[in-house]
């Protein structure tokens, strides 16, 4: 018998425990006579966390992107346990998409480039029959500067989060780490990130991937719904 692989976690899990309830514990239970500015960040840092280390356990897999945002949680908990300035949250904000979109960039001059692991790769794309159009085709040879292109967009979708991550945090946090208000604001800033940041971010992401698919499609012959696994 084929063994079962592990489905990855719902859309709506990741959103539940990302940032539905640790917004809920930030922004209504964070006051004084709840749990309290210092454990309300704790408690709400600490679904992320343990989801994602649940999630590991799960499907078996850790990845570069899980690990990064594993190590955005515990910089948001250090920060405001430590009570910096709140400066360094809008600097974290910024600096771990610019270090994933900057990884995608150099990973191209690798053996193990991440647009591979995030968009051509066998879970998501039918690599053997694609290869094997391209060859007949006599075009396999240019596949390594479309993958470029594609590489270069797709670390633009993470530069624009970089930005927009910073102008977010500056805008929204300007209270002192340790404060009820501070809380607050982190909450609200994890609940605007979806629309303001995600969507646009996604957009871009969509947007290399579009330019990926039609290139292959341009230069193999196949058909879009050929290029994915049955």
């Amino acid at each position: 018998m084929a063994q079962q692989q592990t489905k990855p976690t719902g859309v709506f899990s990741q959103l539940l425990f990302n940032i539905i309830i640790p917004v809920v514990i930030l922004t209504r239970f964070s006051g004084e006579t709840d749990l309290g500015p210092t454990l309300g960040v704790i408690v709400a840092l600490a679904f992320p966390i343990l989801f994602g280390c649940w999630e590991l356990k799960k499907t078996g897999k850790f990845s570069f992107l899980s690990g990064l945002g594993i190590v955005s949680v515990l910089l948001t908990g250090g920060i405001s346990l430590l009570e910096l300035d709140v400066k360094y949250i809008a600097i974290k904000e910024a600096l771990i998409p610019g270090l994933i979109g900057t990884a995608i960039i150099v990973s191209q001059y690798t053996k193990y480039p991440l647009l591979k692991t995030l968009l051509f790769n066998p879970n998501t794309m039918d690599i053997d029959r694609i290869e094997q159009a391209l060859e007949a085709k006599g075009n396999l040879n240019k596949l390594p500067k479309v993958q470029i292109v594609a590489s270069n967009i797709l670390a633009g979708s993470f530069f624009l989060s970089s930005v927009l991550n910073y102008v977010l945090a500056k805008i929204i946090v300007v209270s002192p780490a340790g404060t009820e208000a501070y809380n607050n604001e982190l909450g609200r800033m994890t609940a605007l990130s979806y629309p303001i940041i995600a969507v646009p971010t996604m957009i871009v992401f969509f947007i290399a991937f579009y330019y990926l698919l039609n290139s292959i499609k341009k230069l193999s012959g196949l058909k879009i719904e050929e290029m994915f696994p049955e």
